[in-house]
């Protein structure tokens, strides 16, 4: 093997792998040089180490059978002895869950210790919605914000729902109104500006929502709400933006910086300012903070009002009778050039890109630009990146879902410039993000822990399912989704009890636009051509599987009685969760996203057609909601 394959093994990248139909395949060594180029993988002495509540804990090389002093993270200081079995260092004792400081002269160790699982739902089987917040009627602005989920939380709940789903709600770039996709955020550790309540604005309802329009008046009436603030509001607010401390101001520092120059250079992200503004510690940097405190408080303050709003809506989901309450998601990643990758440049894969390969549905992979937290970055940190970032996203939630669950065991990772298909897989270290995960899942949610769900559709690596399973976290089965080796639909009775079940997603079509064949329309419009005979014929034997199994009597044309029939179905599976999106629930044709595409699709623009209290006094609508409770 060369020094070129040794260093790659080292580094956790994969030379070898399977594609979706279980081909063999191998990465080129020019892809793993410019990968390598990118990776730090020294992490020097190993200061972290996990283990589930009762199991012996392997420490690494260097510790001794003998005495050390364990500092358990309430505090309290207790005297263990190490073994030694096998050749091997281990630490016995049994404690409870936490982070802990093992030490043995001059050595130190963080000693993660986990439940066996993450929290359970709920007993019993109950059902849920999933909203783009966006999206909202409630509260009459431009779109839906956090006191419009507030509202829309209340109304589900009295409506019976246990949960409610939203997409990330991460911090984006307040200042580019382009930029307004939830999945490629600035930063995961704050929230999005725009979704902050400002007041009352009433504007003309339109059926898709214009950012370019709607995201600078936002900015424009939480200035004038910073500017009207209350003196007991100013020391609250004070008073919280010290407790955020120094991760708060770099932020907020990146968006006043990123307004600056976005509005005299039309500059995206912070490589496009003057090269002396890259440094967070310059001294260029530092003139700009005491020159424009006032934005740089300001920028604060929207992060403070976000979190108000977030919680208040968090409140109104308990308040109604929730049982899980929100269900946040986290994004797999953010933008490389947004405020963590400029503050803590030293955390993420700078350099590359994460995606997936080529697969049947994209030949070519894909580079979904953005990056992720290095393994190597969290092992030197004893993983506090992780930890900050699951404890944003839990904050205020009942549940979490993972996107690209996946990519807790192995991301896709791609060098800047390159193309998909000259990436290579690199391990993470799952085991111990699995177990800071069920650490952090039980403290949430004020200690009454969350659920945690992983988005694991696609191609999943054998026994993955499992794992997640054996921890404690609930898959995703989706209705299209859910077939046996020959195409045809899985009966709802047949499904994993150890997932949710949803009848669609926000990338997928909904049941009505599958149904009409509205998703092959678009995908026809976007290639400039038509449906094919082929595709329809297709679509058609679908249609009929899918009634021959979650169907009653003729085979309809009208798309309403198949969504009452999918609404059925996925309430009758033996998952303790379904979600059901309020387009399904609506009996909507259109989707809120449409992934691979930009502007050729209104993604997340889509507003409902009405508040959610009006449009579930519809009798076909409330038809279905008593179905859900029903069953």
């Amino acid at each position: 093997m060369s020094d070129l394959h040794d260093r790659a093994r080292a580094a956790g990248l994969m030379r070898d792998w399977q594609d979706a139909k279980g081909n063999d395949q191998r990465v080129s060594d020019e892809a793993l040089e410019a990968i390598l180029a990118c990776l730090d993988p020294d992490v020097g002495e190993e200061t972290f180490v996990s283990a589930d509540v009762g199991d012996p804990i392997a420490l690494p090389s260097g510790w001794h059978a003998a005495s050390a002093t364990l500092t358990l993270e309430s505090g309290e200081t207790v005297s263990v002895t190490l073994r030694d079995r096998d050749g091997r260092v281990e630490l016995h004792e049994r404690f409870e869950p936490g982070y802990h400081a093992l030490q043995q002269g001059t050595r130190r160790l963080t000693v993660a210790v986990a439940p066996p699982r993450c929290p359970a739902p709920p007993p019993g089987r109950h059902w849920g919605s999933a909203v783009q917040i966006p999206s909202l009627r409630e509260g009459d602005g431009a779109y839906g914000d956090f006191a419009s989920l507030g509202l829309a939380a209340t109304t589900l709940g009295h409506a019976g729902a246990a949960a409610l789903a939203i997409s990330p709600v991460h911090a984006l770039f307040p200042a580019d109104a382009s930029r307004f996709s939830p999945y490629a955020p600035s930063s995961r550790t704050f929230r999005n500006a725009w979704l902050a309540p400002a007041g009352e604005p009433v504007v003309e309802a339109d059926a898709l929502i214009d950012w370019s329009i709607a995201a600078p008046d936002r900015m424009r009436d939480l200035r004038l709400a910073y500017d009207r603030l209350s003196d007991d509001d100013h020391a609250r607010f004070a008073d919280w933006r010290a407790a955020q401390g120094e991760r708060l101001q770099a932020h907020a520092v990146f968006d006043a910086l990123h307004s600056y120059f976005h509005a005299r250079l039309g500059a995206s992200g912070w490589r496009d300012w003057p090269e002396a503004y890259h440094d967070p510690a310059g001294e260029t940097v530092g003139r700009f903070v005491s020159e424009h405190e006032d934005a740089v408080a300001f920028h604060a303050f929207t992060q403070w009002q976000a979190d108000r709003g977030l919680a208040a809506a968090a409140g109104a989901a308990r308040d109604a009778g929730m049982a899980i309450g929100l269900i946040a998601d986290l994004a797999i990643g953010v933008a490389g050039d947004g405020a963590d990758g400029w503050s803590r440049p030293q955390d993420l894969l700078t350099g590359l890109s994460i995606g997936a390969p080529p697969d049947p549905l994209g030949p070519d992979g894909q580079n979904w630009g953005i990056t992720a937290l290095s393994p190597f970055a969290l092992r030197r940190q004893d993983f506090a990146p992780f930890i900050r970032t699951l404890r944003a996203i839990f904050a205020h939630a009942g549940g979490v879902r993972i996107d690209h669950a996946l990519g807790l065991g192995r991301l896709w990772v791609i060098p800047d410039g390159q193309p998909a298909d000259q990436g290579a897989y690199l391990t993470m270290p799952f085991d111990h993000m699995l177990r800071i995960l069920k650490i952090e899942a039980h403290r949430a949610n004020d200690g009454r822990g969350a659920i945690v769900i992983g988005e694991d559709l696609g191609t999943v690596p054998p026994g993955f399912r499992d794992t997640m399973a054996g921890a404690g976290m609930l898959g995703m089965r989706v209705l299209p989704f859910e077939r046996d080796e020959d195409g045809a639909f899985l009966p709802p009775g047949g499904w994993s009890a150890q997932a949710i079940a949803m009848t669609a997603t926000h990338d997928i079509a909904t049941v009505a636009g599958w149904w009409n064949g509205r998703d092959l329309e678009w995908r026809a419009r976007i290639a400039d051509t038509v449906v094919s005979d082929e595709q329809r014929d297709e679509r058609a034997t679908d249609r009929t599987r899918l009634w021959d199994t979650i169907g009653n009597g003729a085979l309809p044309e009208a798309a309403e009685p198949v969504v009452d029939a999918a609404v059925a179905a996925v309430a009758a599976t033996p998952c303790p969760l379904a979600i059901v999106p309020v387009e399904d629930l609506l009996g909507l044709t259109e989707q809120p996203n449409l992934p691979g595409t930009i502007d050729e699709h209104p993604n997340w623009r889509r507003r409902l057609p009405d508040r959610l209290e009006t449009a579930f006094a519809d009798p076909t609508v409330a038809a279905r909601l008593a179905t859900l409770n029903a069953r």
